[in-house]
């Protein structure tokens, strides 16, 4: 792969493995940092110091203020841990593979995505299609064999029964989505008289998707570094770009 596609395909892991923005991406132009001090850093905070750039890239930002914020993040964060205890108790297993067959999903892993025009690590599709993309997976595994990223990330990292567990969940949001927190909490985007809009938010569904996947896989820092160490396999300018604006959000 070329820089140049390099800078045309990579976009925010909001995109791919996080939230599915439709805001536009303004590029960082940033110095570059070295891979294990972004790391060290970040594996140092909690969930909830996430709580701010978790919300960032919600198209409904705007609509509500940072109380309500602070509240979402833990609801959300309550409820990736319940689904994960609901589902690990009901199928018997704490292994996402071993769920993903039991719930009946098909799971596949291709190199790279066909007719993208940015860079996806994972992604599920209605009703019951996870992908996992290994260009990206095995970018990262060679990070991880220096020591330094190892000792940070721990031998605990499985990235991809960790991608595969964050989007087994928005399959699960599909099936309990009469009743899943991500799913029945809203907010009014507009009213007018007796007429009224309520949306749910993107933000949730994530939020507890990471916290789901955090709980089934046991590592001890938020899946949200994944940022920067997925990214970085293509571009550590751009990586880069993503450590400041995590900063800039704490």
């Amino acid at each position: 792969m070329t820089r140049k596609a390099v800078r045309d395909l990579v976009r925010p892991v909001k995109e791919g493995f996080l939230t599915g923005s439709a805001n536009p991406y303004r590029r960082p132009d940033y110095e570059v940092r070295e891979l294990f001090v972004m790391l060290a850093e970040l594996a140092q905070m909690d969930m909830m110091e996430w709580c701010r750039y978790a919300f960032s890239q919600e198209p409904l930002y705007g609509k509500f203020t940072d109380e309500q914020r602070r509240l979402w993040m833990r609801k959300s964060l309550a409820c990736g841990q319940e689904y994960c205890r609901i589902i690990c108790k009901k199928y018997d297993s704490e292994d996402p593979v071993v769920l993903a067959q039991k719930m009946g999903l098909q799971v596949s892993y291709p190199e790279l995505p066909e007719h993208a025009d940015r860079v996806l690590f994972a992604e599920y599709r209605m009703p019951n299609k996870i992908t996992i993309y290994l260009d990206s997976v095995n970018k990262a595994e060679k990070l991880l064999a220096q020591p330094e990223i190892q000792q940070i990330m721990t031998s605990a990292l499985d990235i991809r029964k960790l991608l595969l567990a964050h989007e087994l969940f928005h399959y699960i949001e599909d099936q309990y989505k009469k009743e899943i927190f991500t799913r029945t909490e809203t907010v009014r985007v507009w009213s007018v008289g007796p007429f009224h809009n309520d949306s749910t938010m993107i933000a949730l569904s994530e939020i507890a998707a990471m916290a789901f996947a955090k709980a089934m896989t046991q590592i001890s820092y938020a899946p949200y570094l994944m940022d920067v160490l997925l990214v970085y396999g293509y571009s550590p300018k751009e990586a880069s770009g993503f450590y400041e604006e995590i900063l800039s959000y704490k």
